[in-house]
This record gives structure tokens, sequence and C-alpha cells, in this order.
């Protein structure tokens, strides 16, 4: 099984040239340390940056540059920093080619919930609605099951939902899955290791298996 870095090295390979990319917060903010260094990407993070590199080295960190999850981070060469208004605007006005979040459950349907537990405090909805409601692409970075063993992908979501039919493509610790128009996990790639046996019991949605099924690629 893929631990979090092995998650986000995989997605890292989803990010097209000369691209716009939003990370959200969790696992998506590993992705900015392993883009490959001959793609051209702008990162946008929703509290006001374009140009956002990887996280600091120890002890070269700046308090004052920081990710929409509150972690200290680097820019880059022409990178600009603005209001969350802007950000925003940039976001609803369809300017981000990817988003990539992560999700506590996603649907057959491509349904995310990702905001809220019902019963536990939040400090409110973040960012996640306005950006699964105008981006082009939404790749949801996510642990396959949960703490329990119980699947995160579902016929449907039990949690409040963040977006409706969204969600394009899943990569979790087991697996990379594509969601079908019709609904459906398609199982696209297997993690290095991984038996597909297990990734149909850890799936307790509609889970399609074609016959050949291909490794991950990491490297």
């Amino acid at each position: 099984m893929l631990d979090k870095n092995g998650i986000a090295k995989r997605i890292a390979r989803e990010i097209k040239n000369n691209s716009y990319v939003n990370l959200g917060i969790g696992i998506p903010t590993l992705v900015a340390n392993y883009i490959p260094a001959e793609i051209n990407v702008v990162l946008q993070s929703e509290n006001g940056l374009l140009g956002m590199g990887p996280f600091p080295e120890k002890g070269e960190e700046d308090a004052d540059l920081i990710n929409a999850g509150k972690q200290t981070i680097t820019t880059l060469p022409g990178s600009a920093i603005f209001d969350s208004a802007m950000s925003f605007g940039m976001i609803r006005a369809q300017k981000v080619d990817l988003t990539i979040l992560g999700a506590m459950e996603v649907s057959e349907k491509g349904d995310i919930a990702n905001w809220k537990i019902p019963g536990k405090m939040v400090k409110g909805m973040g960012g996640a609605m306005d950006l699964v409601a105008s981006a082009r692409n939404i790749i949801v970075a996510m642990q396959h099951v949960n703490k329990a063993g119980e699947s995160k992908l579902l016929p449907s979501c039990t949690l409040p939902l963040t977006g409706v039919r969204c969600v394009k493509k899943i990569v979790t610790e087991l697996a990379v899955l594509e969601i079908l128009p019709e609904g459906g996990f398609l199982l696209l790639e297997h993690a290095p290791g991984v038996s597909v046996d297990l990734i149909k019991h850890s799936t307790l949605g509609k889970l399609i298996v074609p016959d050949q099924v291909q490794e991950m690629k990491l490297d």
C-alpha cells in the first residue's frame, strides 16, 4: 500500500504542462514536492497565491508565506500574492485547470463529501464548494478505507455533500480509479504489491474491473 507521499507522487503524474492547479488541504499539499522538473505548472492557493513552490527546507520557513492549510511554503520566480476575493474570482471564473482535493467519502456517481462530520466542530465550509462547482477537472487524494477498515468509496455518501457528480478520478493507497459518466468506479491501476481482490474487498460502491489492470508507476 502507498503512504500519503506515495499517493501525492502518483497524482503528480496527472498534472499537465502549462496548467493552473489548485491543491487542497492534506495529502494534496504534498503533490507540490513531486511535480516533474520538465512540467511547467502554476500552483494556486485559495488564500491568495499564484506560483506556489515546494515546502521550505528546515530553518528556511517564512511564517508570512502559508498555503490554505496554514503550512509554510515557498514561492517561485514570478509568483503573485493577492487577497482571497481575487483568488475565488479566479476559481469561479474557471481559470483553474485542475483541482486536487482530499475527501472523507466519494460516491460511485462522483459526489464528494469532504467538509463536515456531523456533531464535530468545524470552522466553516472552506473553499471546497467553490472549487468543486467551478473546476474543469477534479482529482481526489484519499485513503481507500477509514481507521475501522470500512470503505470510503460508496454507493452514496453518508456525510453532508460538498459537490454532486464532480469527481473525475481518485487516487488512494490501493488504486487509481475513474468515475464513469453512467456511475461506477473503473479500476485503472493497482498500487505495487496490492491485489485486485483487496481493492474489491475495500470498495463498497460499484467497482468495474477490466481484464487488464496496470500497476501504478511512481517514478
